[in-house]
């Protein structure tokens, strides 16, 4: 059992060059994680040595806690609703200051079964914040609620690999 078993489809050799790429360049990370609910974290700390790394994550499931623990400000998720660019951008900042890290990664969207305030099913928004900017995607998947997830940890590893120059493969 490798501790990616929950994630198919994405191997421990890609989740490892990210944290190896982290720790060459002495940077940190931190998650803040709705629809994931700690996957993302998960898999980061399933490698050796990543605790100097990974300084944390927030699961906010529950949109209260959006802004409660990660700092989304309430007017944006009143009017725009959880799921949306701007909300997974300010998670990403949110982790990223709350936890003191080189980088914040920020995740929401709609794993199913039901739709969410009119936003399909699959519908995932990934953020990374730095030091020197954000990056946002919006993937969507298709299948079951377990792809979905994983399409979403994939999505923020994708965008902090590609910001540390970590080549998959």
């Amino acid at each position: 059992m490798t501790g990616l078993d929950l994630l198919p489809g994405l191997t421990r050799a890609e989740v490892v060059r990210v944290v190896a790429g982290l720790r060459a360049r002495n940077e940190t990370v931190a998650t803040a994680e709705s629809l994931t609910a700690g996957l993302l974290t998960a898999a980061l700390t399933t490698v050796a040595g990543s605790s100097t790394v990974v300084r944390g994550g927030l699961v906010v499931y529950a949109t209260d806690l959006k802004s409660g623990l990660a700092g989304v400000d309430p007017a944006l998720l009143a009017a725009r609703g959880p799921v949306d660019p701007a909300v997974a951008a300010a998670l990403a900042e949110g982790a990223r200051t709350r936890c003191s890290a080189t980088y914040g990664i920020g995740l929401t969207g709609v794993a199913g079964p039901d739709e969410q305030d009119g936003k399909p099913v699959g519908m995932i928004f990934a953020a990374l914040s730095g030091p020197d900017g954000a990056w946002s995607s919006a993937p969507v998947a298709a299948g079951g609620r377990d792809q979905i997830r994983t399409v979403a940890v994939r999505a923020a590893l994708d965008l902090l690999a590609g910001r540390l120059g970590t080549l998959y493969g």
